[in-house]
């Protein structure tokens, strides 16, 4: 999906909101949020079905959700009360306000689920963009361990190429044994720890001679 409103756009593809070309940063779950209210625009959504869709398997307060509105209203320049594309619908939730075109032009992305990270407690299926790794309610895979930082690491996922890098947490990210410095290279089967949590990584159809290798 790209939608364009007033000087912006959004890529759901590429996960980037654009103004007049500049990117413009939000984190996962502020971008996910924005891509919510554009696709079902003009309906408003209650806060119960946003809280759903964006923390399905986590208990987050009315307090997360409207941090992750502040953070889109900050990028689209806007305040509460006095925006042009983010209407609160008062004692109910949020509905995209303004005007936005959809690219006509027929895209056919690849939605197919080539990555995972796996752990002890469950796992995640990742799709091509960013994810944050952390102990925060708003990041794509949650580790609820004392020696996890809030945002301790993303990983980014572009087809087969697919990097990991520490965020400057306290306790470190390793990769396959060794702490992370720099932005890394992850290939299928890597053992990737967080403070003392571990975790593997997991991307179908992989091939065998592919190797880690560290991005200089």
């Amino acid at each position: 999906m790209q939608v364009r409103f007033g000087e912006f756009t959004v890529d759901s593809d590429s996960r980037q909101l654009r103004q007049d070309g500049t990117e413009r940063h939000l984190s996962p779950k502020a971008f996910e949020f924005l891509c919510l209210l554009l696709e079902h625009r003009p309906r408003a959504l209650s806060k119960a079905e946003l809280h759903g869709r964006l923390w399905p398997s986590t208990f987050v307060s009315d307090a997360t959700l409207t941090s992750v509105v502040a953070e889109v209203r900050n990028a689209l320049g806007e305040k509460a009360g006095a925006g042009r594309f983010i209407r609160t619908v008062h004692r109910y939730g949020y509905a995209f306000g303004g005007m936005a075109t959809e690219d006509s032009r027929q895209h056919l992305p690849d939605e197919r689920v080539r990555c995972w990270i796996v752990w002890e407690s469950g796992q995640v299926a990742l799709r091509d963009g960013e994810h944050l790794l952390g102990r925060d309610a708003d990041v794509a895979v949650w580790l609820d361990s004392p020696t996890v930082s809030r945002h301790h690491a993303r990983i980014r996922i572009n087809g087969c190429d697919v990097t990991v890098e520490d965020l400057g947490s306290k306790n470190g990210t390793f990769l396959r044994g060794e702490r992370l410095t720099t932005r890394s290279l992850l290939a299928d089967g890597d053992e990737v720890r967080l403070g003392s949590v571990p975790l593997k990584f997991r991307m179908l159809g992989a091939s065998a001679s592919t190797q880690t290798q560290r991005i200089r």
